[in-house]
């Protein structure tokens, strides 16, 4: 999957294209039966993937999934998507909060990802190293390959088996293989995400 690159359109045309999804969802969800609709608000978030026991990776969840992570015995959540961003759910963190789940947020801008929200990413994930947490974003771009920084920088994992998880969501190019290869060498982990078998 390769992101296309575009321009941040006005904010009128933000305003108007919010105003058109939404109106489109609630048309959609207004036509689909109440068990249906159940169903729909339950299922789970794109690209999940479990990496371990206690670590999932997602895209962004709904605001009925969101409801059930009590239930799930998740104990954090970390987003790295801004608020802003039109599938947000912004009730999120009141949310999770009824749940007495810990929300992290770091607000990675796609287009500007940084050693800053790596660092503030890594010192969040050693913290809750003992709790059952769910990173996502919105399609688990940003998601799967902070997590394969993390377990390959901090947790010294290798680092073919812990691409292998990005993979399954998209293959990073441009400015995020960039990123990444940037961090691998300034924490001195040797890995070439431009080696043939990558593609």
């Amino acid at each position: 999957m390769r992101l296309a690159r575009h321009c941040a359109p006005a904010y009128s045309g933000r305003l108007l294209l919010a105003f058109v999804t939404t109106l489109m969802l609630t048309m959609t969800l207004a036509a689909i039966p109440s068990p249906a609709l159940a169903q729909v608000l339950l299922r789970a978030p794109p690209n999940t993937i479990p990496i371990t026991p206690r670590l999932t990776i997602s895209g962004q969840p709904s605001a009925g999934w969101l409801e059930t992570l009590g239930s799930r015995g998740v104990e954090a959540v970390i987003y790295l998507a801004p608020l802003s961003v039109g599938d947000a759910v912004p009730e999120e963190p009141r949310i999770l909060a009824r749940q007495q789940i810990e929300f992290i947020h770091i607000p990675i801008v796609f287009n500007q990802p940084s050693s800053a929200d790596f660092d503030q990413f890594s010192t969040a994930m050693t913290r809750l190293a003992d709790k059952n947490v769910l990173v996502h974003c919105q399609i688990n771009m940003r998601a799967s390959s902070m997590v394969f920084l993390y377990r390959t920088i901090v947790g010294k994992e290798s680092p073919q088996v812990a691409y292998a998880d990005v993979e399954k969501v998209w293959i990073p190019d441009g400015l995020w293989k960039n990123f990444m290869q940037d961090q691998l060498h300034r924490h001195g982990v040797v890995f070439d995400l431009s080696e043939d078998w990558l593609k």
